[in-house]
C-alpha cells in the first residue's frame, strides 16, 4: 500500500494560496504547500513503503468492529472517547504525534528514541519536548486539551495528504476546498481514501495489539459516516447529540477567533464561517439519517445531558447497544467517575447575528431535533 496524497486538493490550496491578497499569508501558505508538504509527503511515502517490507506481520492484521464517535463539535465526542479509553486493553486509538508519523516504521523509532532518552540521557530529550508541547498548547486546553501522547481526532492523519479538514483552521476558504462532504464524493475516490485510513489503523493495531479495536473521534467524520459503514461494514457508530444553540455559537467563536488571530479581512471571515454553520446543520442531521437507512449497523445515540449527568450508566447502555461486555473492572472505573458536569460559563455572550445568522435560524434548520430532545429554544450565554 502506497501513501496517499490528494494531489487536486493540493494543487486547489495552491491556487489559494496564490491569489491571496496579504503578502505575508500568500508567502507563507506557499512556502509550506509548495516545500514543506512535499518534503515531508515523500519522507511518509517512503516509510509507509518500507512498513511492507519490514513488517510483513502487517498483511495478518484484521480490523474488527472499529468503533467510531461522530458528531457536532463540542457535543461530548471527547468525553465519550475519553471515557471508553478507559477500559484498558480493549480499545486502541491515535495519540497525536501517531497522527502526524502514519509510518509503523516512524511509531517504532519515536518509541525506541524515547527509551533510549529515558536510560541514557535521563530524560533530557523529553524534557524539551514537554516544554514545546506545553507553549504550543497551553492557549487551548481550556477549550481543548491536546498533547503529543493525548489521543487526538484520526482526521489529523491525512494531513500531509492534503486532505484533512485542519487545513481550514488555517485557511478560511471554506466552501472554496471541501474536506467534509465525503459520502457526496465519486465511488473511486472514496476507496483510495478508505484504503489509505484502513492501513493506518492497521498500523497502529500492530503497535498497540492485534487483538484491540479501533476507536476513534472525529466530528469531521459526520460527513462520510456512509463511507465509513460501507468500507466497515462491522464498524459501531456512536453519536453524541447536544442542543445546537450551544454547540453551534462556540464552534464558530473558537473559529472566528483563529481566523482572526490570523488577521483575515472581516468579509472573508464571515464568509467561511457562514458556511461552517450550514455544515453544522449537515453534521446534525446527516449522521442521524445514515443510521436509519443501516439498521443492521450497531449504533448509539447519546444524549449531552444524559453523558454529562450519569456518564457511568450512559456507557453502560452504548455498550449495550453496541454489543460490547462490560467487565466488572471498568464498571467500576466508570462509577467512581462519578457525575460530572462538563458545561462551564465564560465571559463571552454569543450573539448569532456577529456570525451572519438570524437569531431563530437555528430552531428553524433542526426542529426537528428540539422536538425530539426538547432543547431550549434560545441560547444560553457564554456557554462553551
Amino acid at each position: 500500500m502506497f501513501f496517499y496524497f490528494d494531489f487536486a486538493q493540493w494543487r486547489r490550496l495552491i491556487r489559494l494560496a496564490r491569489q491571496e491578497p496579504t503578502p505575508m499569508a500568500r508567502r507563507y501558505f506557499l512556502f509550506i504547500l509548495g516545500v514543506s508538504v512535499p518534503l515531508i509527503s515523500t519522507f511518509h511515502a517512503i516509510c509507509f513503503f518500507l512498513d511492507a517490507l519490514l513488517f510483513p506481520g502487517l498483511r495478518k492484521i484484521e480490523i474488527k468492529t472499529p468503533v467510531f464517535v461522530v458528531g457536532h463539535a463540542r457535543s461530548g465526542t471527547t468525553l465519550v472517547h475519553r471515557l471508553m479509553s478507559k477500559d484498558e486493553g480493549r480499545f486502541s486509538s491515535f495519540n497525536l504525534y501517531e497522527l502526524y508519523f502514519p509510518s509503523l516504521l516512524q511509531k517504532k523509532f519515536i518509541r525506541w528514541a524515547a527509551r533510549m532518552d529515558a536510560r541514557f540521557l535521563g530524560g533530557a530529550l523529553e524534557k524539551r519536548v514537554r516544554a514545546w508541547e506545553e507553549k504550543r498548547y497551553r492557549s487551548t486546553r481550556d477549550v481543548h486539551k491536546m498533547g503529543l501522547t493525548i489521543p487526538e481526532e484520526d482526521d489529523i492523519i491525512f494531513y500531509y495528504s492534503c486532505a484533512s479538514g485542519f487545513w481550514q483552521t488555517k485557511m478560511p476558504y471554506m466552501g472554496q476546498v471541501d474536506f467534509y462532504f465525503i459520502d457526496e464524493r465519486p465511488a473511486a475516490e472514496r476507496k483510495r481514501l478508505m484504503d489509505f485510513y484502513k492501513e493506518c489503523v492497521k498500523r497502529q493495531l500492530y503497535l498497540n495489539g492485534a487483538d484491540r479495536i479501533h476507536l476513534s473521534k472525529n466530528p469531521v467524520f459526520s460527513g462520510r459516516v456512509g463511507t465509513l459503514i460501507e468500507h466497515f461494514p462491522d464498524a459501531r457508530i456512536v453519536v453524541p447529540i447536544r442542543n445546537p444553540n450551544e454547540t453551534i455559537p462556540s464552534l464558530l467563536s473558537l473559529m472566528s477567533i483563529g481566523y482572526r488571530a490570523l488577521d483575515w479581512e472581516r468579509e472573508r471571515v464571515q464568509k467561511s464561517l457562514r458556511f461552517l454553520a450550514d455544515q453544522s446543520y449537515h453534521t446534525y442531521l446527516h449522521p442521524l439519517r445514515v443510521l436509519e437507512t443501516h439498521p443492521e449497523t450497531a449504533q448509539a445515540v447519546v444524549d449531552y445531558r444524559d453523558l454529562t449527568s450519569d456518564p457511568a450508566q450512559t456507557i453502560e447502555r452504548v455498550y449495550e447497544q453496541l454489543g460490547f461486555e462490560m467487565s466488572p473492572a471498568y464498571r467500576e472505573m466508570l462509577l467512581a467517575e462519578g457525575k460530572r458536569e462538563r458545561r462551564h460559563k465564560t465571559g463571552h455572550s454569543y450573539s448569532l447575528e456577529e456570525y451572519g445568522l438570524e437569531a431563530d435560524e437555528i430552531r428553524r434548520e433542526l426542529g426537528e431535533l428540539f422536538d425530539t430532545y426538547q432543547w431550549e429554544e434560545s441560547p444560553p450565554e457564554g456557554t462553551a
